[in-house]
């Protein structure tokens, strides 16, 4: 059995896609799936307190992002309780986790200045496309 991953198939030979019999397209994650991914981030740290309606806000504002972009704007955002401590003049070293606020809209809001989706509109439509043409018909 022959089993690869790639974010550039329309590269793929005729040779290749022969040998890749079920070639199945992955698209970006659902606003259901960026939720899940906020949630499961935080919540282990016990970070995640954001309402649902503040969950919706950040999926609305993170469409076109990739499971990678959105691990990577958690990641930013729960930045945003450290950062505020230490402008409060809270030494690093006597910082307890117990002590953190949780992470909140304002901390996603901030980080979506930074991280940005890194995949295009028309790098989406490329694959789209692809998909049509050489995707497996059953998944």
């Amino acid at each position: 059995m022959m089993a690869g991953a790639t974010n550039r198939p329309q590269e793929l030979d005729e040779a290749a896609r022969r040998r890749l019999t079920k070639r199945l397209y992955i698209p970006l994650p659902s606003p259901e799936a960026r939720a899940w991914i906020i949630r499961n981030l935080l919540e282990k740290d016990g970070l995640f307190k954001l309402s649902e309606e503040e969950t919706n806000i950040v999926c609305k504002l993170t469409e076109g992002y990739s499971g990678s972009d959105m691990k990577n704007l958690v990641k930013d955002a729960s930045m945003g309780p450290l950062r505020e401590a230490l402008q409060q003049g809270v030494g690093i070293t006597k910082l307890n986790k117990e002590d953190m606020r949780p992470v909140m809209l304002k901390d996603f809001e901030t980080a979506l200045q930074e991280v940005r989706p890194s995949v295009s509109s028309s790098e989406l439509g490329t694959y789209e496309e692809w998909n049509r043409q050489f995707g497996s018909l059953a998944n």
